[in-house]
This record gives structure tokens, C-alpha cells and sequence, in this order.
């Protein structure tokens, strides 16, 4: 791509008031009902969307074990409770709209489920018929890759002397307890000691989050190839750890690999995507995500100069190149990797450059709000909504619509206004509704520009209250426009309700109150029931515990390597203020308790008897 195209008239201005996508448009508060209400109609009336969303619980595998203190660890197995909490909520609420929820479901007997409880013992791999939603469907995913031979994750983490940092990462895993053994770290010296850690299994579900995301680019690739199949355009994948703070070597912010820029290098290696869009909607900048970016980018700009530069035969077949990758994140400056006001993070995370260099990069900071009238009329309207107008001016300087185009979300939920106040203590929120409209707004770029394809998956985002109502309302956005959502439910009222109901309890049925429960609440109980089987492995008991770390969660070092590699910066954790509690009924309880309950040591009986003193003579 030559600058003088990247530079060209686009179709759609970003500052323009007539957006033939109607992005930005003003929804009706409360009730969305329909696409052709909220948007401009078309001429075309399109089948429902299909949306899948993957779970792999090898992701639970990933455990902090270098000390029984986890108060400071806000990067945790049990994020992916309150995610599927969401999922089922979003499902519940989705079937109910459709139709396929009567009030009978809300009166089932102790007999029926127990009934259902032995019959998912053994769960499949796919919901199997259990979602009655026409336009959802789950799957467990399985499917795994080695990071030492995989295409695409050598794309984006190889070294051209070797694959160094990918050999490191296994073998910091594999001797992490007796490195915690032996110096009370697992993590080499001078990287944050709470921003990252690792245990044996860690490897197992980095490549497990890898493998689902590359599992949903397949499938969502195949629903709009040539023969398309009955495989879903949108795709949710709830993994963990989260990735877009890892650059190419530098882990960073919970981060090991960076699962979305893996998930586009194997879309471009194996289905010849040549257009990607990267959507950052992370409280947090996507350090690693906007730098491996931009090295694609200039190695894809340097190709085309060269090809332009050089004489070709008439008939010889065009040379390969690399992607081209907008980038475009939505986040707080003020927050992590920002916080220190670093220059070289600053800069990076309010970088706009669409164009010159071969380079597509937008980033757009976080404001305050003092209503939600001002945060969708003026904030969302005039400057967040900007983000996918960008995406569009990318794609229309680079060929326009294309079967060479596809979206990923990068969809962190600690941007929501329920997020812990330690996290979010700079007040850059967004009200719960953004996740749903962003995702409405997604689609209708995928939909112009990319046959549909929206890969979303799952960044940050701590506490259950924002977990859960942000999956719930993603989720009820990918649908698209062809079910009626009410945004009251995902309202303050019905998230309470939501945690009762769904509270992990030992041995003890989940308290829907005294009165009778609502459908809704009822399903999305039972669909959690089957999605969130899998328990955490329990930590092992033979090992000496190491104290605390007395080091701060704000050290920072560079990281020694024989050759120069970016600075490593640290995230704070919930520990630097006291967070508020969200509810007395949190939504998710550790669930290695759930596995294995503490054993009470017995002590011995002691009987006192009182007798009157002896006389004495």
C-alpha cells in the first residue's frame, strides 16, 4: 500500500454528522427492540446472526501459588465465574425474548434437578441442545497449540535467533516451585512480582486461551467462506490469562501471550485475512497489542515499497505480504501502563496516525461523565464512537469491503462503572450499557465491511458485579439487532437478584428469596449450572509456603536480555485502596474452596470438673 492510497478520500469522515452506519445514533434508553428501529433501514433483511461463545476451563489451570496470601491478586481463576455468570444471564434474557421461556421453568422440583445434575455429570463439548436461543450456542473448547510450534504464535513472539522468550515462558512455568523454593519468586529478577506470576499448569492454559481463539477465527471463517457452513459469524471466547499488555518479548499486566494479535496472525497465515481490525475497549491501554501491531504494519509497508520499487514480470504472480492492522483502543491514560507518566507509555497510549509509515493507530482517552445523557449524547456520540469510524476510513483506503477483512474485539470489562473503585480509582468509567451498544456498533461495521466476522475475546476486568453485567450486555450486543433487549437488565435491582441466585454455596441450593423466582433467574441458574462445571485444581499441600513478598507492586526494572528490549511496566493491583464491597452476596466464591473445603483439625476433649473444695481440718 503506497502512502498516497493510505492518504486518499474515505468514505465516511470521522467528524461527519451523516454516518450511513449510524454509529453513534442515539438508542432508546431502556428498550432497544430491533435494528431497523435503532438504525437506518436497508434494503436488505439479513438471517439472525449467530454468536458462539467458547470456554476451555484449561484457563483455571493458571493459579498464584508463591504465597497463601491472594489479597493482592486480582487476576484469578474465579473471573471466569462471574464471566459465565454474565453469559448465562445474557442467554436467559435472550431465550425469554424469543419466546422459549414460560413461567413454568421457574417452579422446578429438587427431583427434576437432581435429575439434570447426574444427567451433565459428563458434560459434552457443545451445549448439546441445551440453549434454546435460536442465535447462541456454546462450546467447550478443547482445542490447545504448543507455543514452540505454532505458525501463528511464532508470528507474533518468534525470534529471529530462536525462539528465546517462548522457551523461557515454558521453562519459568515448569521450575516455578522450586525457583519459589529456592529465592521466593518464580518470575525473573526485575520483572513486577504481582503483575505476573506463574505455576506448572500456567502453560497448559495459555495455550488452551490460544488454541479457543484460534478455534473461533476458524469457525467464524467458515461461516462466511464459499461454502459456508452453520458455524457462527460473531464468537465470544472467555479466556485467561488476559494478553494485550505482552509485546513481542515482554510480558506485562497479568500478560503472557498476546491472545488477540495471535488470533489475527492465524487468520493471515491460514485464511489469507490481509485487513484487520483490532478494537481495544480495556480500562487499560493495549501496550503489547499497539506495538506488535506497528511492527507488522512497518514490515508490511516495507514489502510494498519494495514490490513498487521493483521491476516484475508481466505475468508473475503478486509478491506475499504481511496484514495491514488498525489498532484502536478506547481507554484511561491515567491508569496502567500510564500511571507513572512515563513518556514512552504516554506517547504510545495517545498515539493517532492513520496513513504515513503504513501505520493505522487511534487511541481515544477516557472522560469523566455526570450523567448518562451526557456520556451517550456528547462522550459516546462525539469521541468514542470515532473509534469505529476510524476502523471504517482504515478499510476504505485499503480496498473497502472485502473476504480478506475481519474484527477483533480486545473486550476488557474494567472500564464498567461496577469495577472495583482500586482499579478505576481515576473515575474513567463507562455505564454498563457501552459494552452492548460498542458491540451493536461492531456489527454493523462487520457487517458492511467484513461478511459479518467479530472475534471477541475476553482482556480484563476484576470485580463479579463488572464481570458479569459487561458479559451480559457484550453478549446481548453481538446478537445484533434481531432480539428486543432491555437494558434494565442489567440495572442495579436485577444484578442483585442475579448474584443471590447464583452465590456459590457448599451443599446448600442457590436462595432465590422468599418469593417465587422469576424465569429468568431460574434459567440462568440451570445454564450455570452446566457451563461452570469445572472447579479449580486445589493447590498442593505438600510444599513450604514462602511468606509475602515484601517487594511493592509498583517496582519496576528493565528485564536483562542480551539484546535491548522494551521496559516492563507494572499493574497496579486492588491492594493499593481499600475497595469498596460490591455486595454482601458476591457472585463468585473460590472455587477451590468449592473442591476442597478446609479440614478442621480435631482437638481434644477436655472435660472440667467443679467440685466444692476439700475441707480442711
Amino acid at each position: 500500500m503506497s502512502t498516497q492510497a493510505a492518504d486518499s478520500t474515505t468514505k465516511i469522515e470521522a467528524g461527519s454528522e451523516v454516518d450511513p452506519l449510524g454509529i453513534g445514533t442515539s438508542l432508546p434508553l431502556g428498550q432497544v427492540s430491533s435494528e431497523t428501529e435503532a438504525r437506518p433501514s436497508s434494503s436488505e433483511s439479513k438471517a439472525p446472526a449467530c454468536v458462539k461463545i467458547y470456554l476451555q476451563d484449561d484457563c483455571l489451570k493458571h493459579r498464584f501459588i508463591r504465597s497463601r496470601d491472594t489479597s493482592s491478586i486480582v487476576e484469578r481463576p474465579e473471573r471466569l465465574r462471574a464471566v459465565k455468570i454474565g453469559l448465562a444471564a445474557a442467554i436467559a434474557r435472550i431465550e425469554e425474548a424469543e419466546g422459549a421461556l414460560k413461567p413454568s421453568d421457574a417452579n422446578v422440583s429438587v427431583e427434576d434437578e437432581l435429575v439434570a445434575a447426574l444427567g451433565k455429570m459428563d458434560i459434552a463439548a457443545s451445549d448439546g441442545g441445551l440453549i434454546r436461543a435460536r442465535s447462541i450456542s456454546v462450546t467447550r473448547s478443547t482445542a490447545t497449540v504448543d507455543l514452540l510450534d505454532n505458525a501463528a504464535v511464532k508470528y507474533v513472539h518468534g525470534d529471529i535467533d530462536g525462539d528465546v522468550y517462548l522457551q523461557n515462558l515454558k521453562a519459568w512455568a515448569r521450575d516455578s516451585e522450586d525457583n519459589i523454593t529456592k529465592r521466593g519468586s518464580e518470575m525473573p529478577e526485575g520483572m513486577p512480582p504481582l503483575d505476573l506470576y506463574l505455576c506448572p499448569s500456567s502453560i497448559d492454559a495459555i495455550q488452551g486461551a490460544i488454541g479457543a481463539v484460534c478455534q473461533a477465527v476458524d469457525a467464524v471463517i467458515a461461516s462466511t467462506s464459499v461454502n459456508p457452513s452453520t458455524d457462527p459469524q460473531r464468537a465470544f471466547v472467555a479466556v485467561r490469562p488476559p494478553g494485550h499488555h505482552c509485546g513481542e518479548d515482554t510480558p506485562s499486566g497479568f500478560c503472557f501471550v498476546n491472545n488477540v494479535a495471535i488470533g489475527a496472525a492465524h487468520a493471515h497465515l491460514k485464511h489469507r485475512i490481509q485487513r484487520v481490525v483490532i478494537l481495544d475497549i480495556d480500562l487499560h491501554h493495549g501496550n503489547g497489542t499497539q506495538s506488535i501491531v506497528w511492527q507488522i504494519n512497518e514490515e508490511t509497508y516495507q514489502q510494498t515499497l519494495e514490490s513498487e520499487q521493483s521491476p516484475s514480470e508481466p505475468n508473475a504472480p503478486l509478491p506475499t505480504r504481511g496484514p495491514q492492522i488498525f489498532y484502536g483502543s478506547i481507554h484511561d491514560v491515567l491508569s496502567f501502563p500510564c500511571e507513572d507518566g512515563k513518556a514512552s507509555f504516554v506517547q504510545a497510549a495517545s498515539t493517532s496516525i492513520h496513513g504515513p509509515h503504513g501505520q493505522h493507530i487511534e487511541n481515544i482517552h477516557l472522560q469523566t461523565y455526570s450523567s448518562e445523557t451526557y456520556f451517550w449524547d456528547v462522550l459516546y456520540k462525539e469521541q468514542y464512537s470515532a473509534l469505529l469510524k476510524r476502523a471504517s476510513q482504515f478499510l476504505d483506503s485499503t480496498g473497502g469491503p472485502g473476504d480478506d477483512v475481519m474484527i477483533f474485539i480486545s473486550c476488557g470489562f474494567d472500564a464498567c462503572e461496577h469495577e472495583y473503585p482500586s482499579m478505576s480509582r481515576h473515575n474513567r468509567k463507562v455505564p454498563t450499557s457501552f459494552y452492548h451498544r460498542f458491540a451493536l456498533d461492531t456489527c454493523a461495521v462487520a457487517d458492511v465491511y467484513a461478511r459479518g466476522r467479530i472475534v471477541s475475546v475476553l482482556e480484563g476486568g476484576y470485580s463479579d458485579r463488572a464481570l458479569s453485567s459487561g458479559a451480559m450486555a457484550h453478549i446481548c450486543g453481538l446478537v445484533g439487532g434481531t432480539v428486543q433487549v432491555d437494558e434494565r437488565w442489567w440495572d442495579l435491582e436485577n444484578l442483585i437478584k442475579l448474584e443471590k441466585a447464583t452465590k456459590a454455596r457448599k451443599f446448600v441450593r442457590p436462595s432465590l428469596g422468599n418469593a417465587d423466582p422469576e424465569p429468568w433467574l431460574t434459567r440462568t441458574s440451570e445454564l450455570l449450572s452446566h457451563i461452570d462445571v469445572y472447579r479449580t485444581p486445589p493447590q498442593p499441600s505438600s510444599r513450604n509456603w514462602v511468606p509475602p513478598t515484601s517487594r511493592t507492586l509498583r517496582e519496576r526494572k528493565k528485564f536483562s536480555r542480551n539484546r535491548s528490549t522494551p521496559e516492563v511496566a507494572s499493574k497496579p493491583g486492588k491492594d493499593t485502596q481499600t475497595p469498596l464491597p460490591m455486595s454482601s452476596t458476591s457472585a463468585s466464591a473460590s472455587e477451590s474452596e468449592i473442591v476442597s473445603p478446609l479440614v478442621v483439625k480435631k482437638l481434644p476433649r477436655v472435660i472440667l470438673h467443679v467440685r466444692p473444695p476439700e475441707s480442711t481440718s
